[in-house]
């Protein structure tokens, strides 16, 4: 491919209810990949919450070994590194990913995407923790789709309820109702995909936090303050 067509190429990952899209577009020409989905539905989930197992899905939010590239991957990197640097940073990533409403996945959920998976911590990521972030919202994609019932996109308050009860979470109605006022600034009526991942992860992050004091499982625990600041600081996105 030649450089005024590398430079006039973008990728965009698209959230069609069912799949992420790259579309390249270039000359004017749209050709379109999918992020299938990983192992998706409820039996990838089960248990991650206080009193259970690991994270927001089978085996945690941690990265995994590191495998082959996929070529077909390698491809997508190259679309999203657009100033050809070999590494992608969080600005980069959002102006590829698309969610189910149709607008750019959030500063804080690109942000923390990179970061979980920037294992040099210069601020960005290269090739293969591309295809770990990858593979990443697959899996979360799966999650969300699973509970997304109407295909709208998003996820609904009696979605997101149910969601957390099958992840382990026994949540009252007026918290789950608090995050999605929290993550939807515009309507307080649903939860797109991207702001589902940063909410999952946050609420993990909390979670194993405090799971690691309340040594007895009882669900309840004494802080003293410097602890509780430690907690809130270092959970932080």
């Amino acid at each position: 491919m030649s450089d005024s067509a590398q430079s006039s190429r973008q990728a965009k990952l698209h959230d069609h209810h069912d799949q992420f899209e790259i579309i390249d577009e270039t000359d004017e020409r749209k050709e379109s990949s999918s992020f299938h989905g990983i192992n998706g539905g409820e039996d990838s989930i089960k248990n991650p919450g206080y009193g259970g197992g690991g994270g927001g899905y089978q085996g945690g939010y941690g990265a995994p070994s590191q495998p082959a590239v996929n070529p077909e991957i390698q491809q997508w990197f190259q679309s999203v590194d657009r100033d050809r640097s070999g590494q992608i940073n969080w600005q980069e990533l959002q102006s590829a990913l698309i969610n189910g409403q149709g607008e750019n996945f959030s500063d804080q959920a690109c942000k923390l995407m990179v970061g979980m998976f920037d294992t040099d911590r210069n601020g960005t990521i290269g090739l293969t923790e591309f295809q770990l972030l990858y593979n990443y919202i697959n899996q979360w994609l799966a999650v969300f789709r699973n509970y997304d019932r109407d295909r709208s996109g998003s996820i609904e308050e009696g979605e997101l309820g149910h969601a957390f009860q099958q992840m382990g979470f026994s949540f009252s109605p007026e918290f789950v109702r608090f995050l999605i006022t929290k993550s939807d600034f515009k309507n307080h009526r649903c939860m797109s995909v991207d702001q589902f991942i940063v909410a999952c992860v946050q609420i993990q992050r909390y979670t194993d936090a405090f799971r690691a004091r309340d040594k007895e499982m009882k669900g309840v625990i004494t802080l003293a303050f410097e602890d509780y600041l430690n907690i809130a600081i270092s959970c932080l996105i």
